[in-house]
């Protein structure tokens, strides 16, 4: 029977070269018309290879890391009938044959039809541990070095060598500590990149940073006040990013520098808002970009970034939604930072950084308060916006958001 080649698909203008992530169907596994075989890993984004027939996988011929050019061949596979899917049956996720396992009680199964990952195999190895007889606790049910080690500890783990006798507290301890090991795990294509594009907005750009801190009273007062209203009319949640991106757009308007760039030894100013909003992702921070953010509604800001955010988690962004953008927004407050410096996203002139909210002692009519405050951080290319202007900048940022009317007056 004819086989079906499985190719590495286009997956950007730019894009030649992928690393091949996990295989979902391993070698000898079958698999439905358009279910997704293996994942391919770019610089930007995630993809997946949709099987293009039923069938099953005859070869695999690039394994998990492995780096492949687009419309190159990567396995095979044979048209055929599919079994049909069992709801316990495990995925594959590696180019090994998925071998079909019998029902067994839960601990049982646990053990044999674990994926072992390389640092729990280096641990059965020196432990003398049966794999038979550790819990896997990894996610998908892999069995991780950790497993091994609590196996390794208990006192009566069974041993491929023979009975094991129960140590000392002491040497249990010292077992479960495991060896002093490392792992070398290559970069992902988007780790790559995040890495390339710091180091070069580091050495081509005139980076400076300046700072300011906002009193969030009143608009934490105004979403207090109307957040369930919003959420039923919308849908959405009203968070603050929303109020950011829309002070961000007035600072804009005023200080056009902020929205520009430098090309060709010119300064090319944008009378658009491509307002890309950083945010975590399955394999690192992405920057999907809000087009002509000048133009959407609070609501509709707001339910962008929840959409980005849910897809980025999923690694379902696309090339399109991930280039461009004339200035950026990173917020770190969600992870807890306080203060920090954010870097250029070039060849953009600036970035807002945004941080954790802290209740602090701030004076106001002669008078000691307690004030919910942020600090935001504007980093900029020093060759193009002066400190002035920075300033200038995040000053209205300050005004926008300590009084939000001023948004809607454009004051």
């Amino acid at each position: 029977m004819a086989l079906s080649e499985l190719k590495v698909p286009s997956v950007g203008e730019s894009i030649t070269e992928v690393q091949i992530g996990d295989w979902l169907v391993g070698e000898g596994a079958s698999a439905g018309k358009d279910d997704a075989l293996v994942v391919i890993e770019t610089d930007k984004v995630t993809v997946e290879l949709p099987a293009p027939v039923s069938g099953k996988v005859t070869k695999v011929l690039k394994k998990k890391g492995d780096t492949a050019t687009v419309g190159e061949v990567i396995g095979y596979m044979e048209a055929g009938a599919v079994a049909p899917k069992t709801a316990d049956a495990p995925k594959s996720s590696s180019s090994a044959p998925a071998a079909a396992t019998k029902a067994a009680p839960a601990a049982t199964a646990t053990a044999t039809a674990t994926h072992v990952m390389p640092a729990a195999q280096r641990a059965l190895a020196t432990s003398g541990v049966d794999a038979k007889s550790v819990t896997a606790t990894g996610p998908g049910g892999r069995m991780l070095k950790e497993d091994v080690q609590r196996a390794a500890s208990a006192p009566s783990a069974p041993s491929a060598n023979g009975p094991v006798t129960t140590a000392p507290a002491n040497v249990a301890a010292a077992r479960a500590a495991g060896p002093r090991e490392e792992e070398v795990v290559p970069m992902t294509p988007m780790r790559r990149r995040i890495a390339e594009r710091l180091v070069e907005a580091q050495n081509t750009a005139a980076l400076l940073t300046t700072f300011n801190e906002i009193d969030m009273s009143a608009v934490m007062a105004l979403r207090n006040e109307f957040k369930d209203e919003f959420t039923k009319k919308h849908g959405a949640k009203l968070g603050f990013m929303s109020f950011f991106v829309k002070a961000s757009i007035e600072a804009l308007k005023l200080i056009p520098q902020v929205n520009a760039e430098i090309r060709d030894g010119a300064i090319v100013f944008k009378n658009y808002y491509d307002v890309g909003v950083a945010v975590g992702g399955g394999k690192g921070l992405v920057v999907p970009i809000l087009r002509n953010a000048e133009r959407m509604s609070f609501a509709q800001v707001e339910a962008a970034i929840a959409e980005f955010g849910a897809r980025a988690q999923a690694n379902k962004l696309t090339l399109d939604e991930l280039q461009g953008g004339t200035f950026t927004i990173s917020n770190g407050g969600i992870y807890g930072s306080l203060l920090s410096t954010p870097i250029l996203n070039p060849p953009q002139s600036g970035i807002l950084g945004l941080h954790a909210i802290q209740e602090r002692p701030v004076a106001r009519d002669g008078q000691v308060v307690i004030r919910p405050m942020m600090y935001v951080a504007l980093t900029y290319d020093h060759r193009i916006v002066d400190g002035r202007e920075a300033v200038t900048f995040l000053k209205r940022i300050k005004e926008c958001m300590e009084n939000p009317s001023r948004m809607l007056l454009e004051i």
